[in-house]
């Protein structure tokens, strides 16, 4: 299961969406996520299903990485699903004891598992594409309006992007720890849920550890590279925004509007 995480890491590649600015796959990314709970019927997912597919078919993104990602959130999904499908009001189709299900509840509880499914793989592939670097360059130059009021927006970017950096890297560390505790006789796998969330202590104590331990390293090695924060510094690679970069936010904006014309009509 923990292999199954994908989020955080970079897939490096030349394709129109790598080449993309940063900065125009942040705010995009952003506009999808606006759009996408905006939808209100078949059509509306229909076009941002579409949008979706264009953006994994440009980017040569394997669906199957995608929808590895989403294999930790499918108890989240289907629990859901099932509050929606028996806690709704609407037609009844079925009805036991204190459950019913309703036909306003299947539609909702369909649409409610079709958007957590295209946003986690919307946002995905935001950081299949971009470098944890390009991505805190695109923050920081985002957030830079904030600057004029002393807000440490590089150093917030900064926080960020090594967050991002360090998921796949402690989810491996995980997996070792898990893998040694097997070989020790743990058993992770049985018992009541108590005795289960017990057995998780002799894997969160080490993960803890090896954490703060990895922290302090990065911390000494940033300082011994004369890190002080932004300010004062210059950057390797300027950010430039090209023609593709314009097309796409032009694409964007229809998508948007689109999806709002859509919702006031009801579809």
């Amino acid at each position: 299961m923990l292999k199954d995480i994908t989020l955080g890491q970079y897939f490096p590649g030349n394709t129109v969406v790598h080449r993309l600015d940063p900065r125009t796959k942040l705010v995009l990314t952003l506009v999808y996520i606006v759009a996408l709970f905006l939808c209100k019927w078949f059509i509306s997912y229909a076009l941002m299903l579409c949008f979706l597919a264009l953006a994994i078919l440009l980017s040569k993104t394997r669906l199957k990485a995608l929808v590895k990602g989403l294999k930790p959130l499918l108890i989240i999904i289907v629990f859901t699903a099932l509050i929606n499908i028996f806690y709704s009001e609407g037609r009844v189709l079925v009805e036991w004891w204190i459950f019913k299900i309703t036909v306003e509840g299947l539609v909702n509880a369909f649409f409610l598992i079709l958007r957590i499914m295209m946003l986690v793989m919307g946002t995905f592939l935001l950081t299949y594409t971009t470098s944890p670097i390009a991505l805190t360059d695109g923050i920081e130059s985002l957030l830079s309006p904030l600057k004029k009021i002393r807000f440490p927006v590089h150093e917030l970017a900064m926080m960020m992007s090594i967050a991002l950096r360090f998921i796949p890297t402690l989810i491996e560390e995980t997996d070792k720890i898990i893998s040694a505790q097997k070989a020790r006789g743990a058993d992770f796998e049985t018992g009541n849920i108590f005795r289960r969330a017990k057995a998780l202590i002799p894997i969160l104590v080490p993960l803890f550890v090896s954490a703060f331990r990895r922290a302090d390293e990065l911390a000494t090695a940033m300082e011994c590279r004369c890190y002080h924060g932004g300010k004062g510094r210059t950057k390797m690679k300027q950010l430039k925004m090209h023609r593709g970069d314009l097309f796409t936010f032009l694409i964007g904006l229809a998508v948007l509007g689109g999806v709002i014309t859509l919702r006031y009509f009801g579809l």
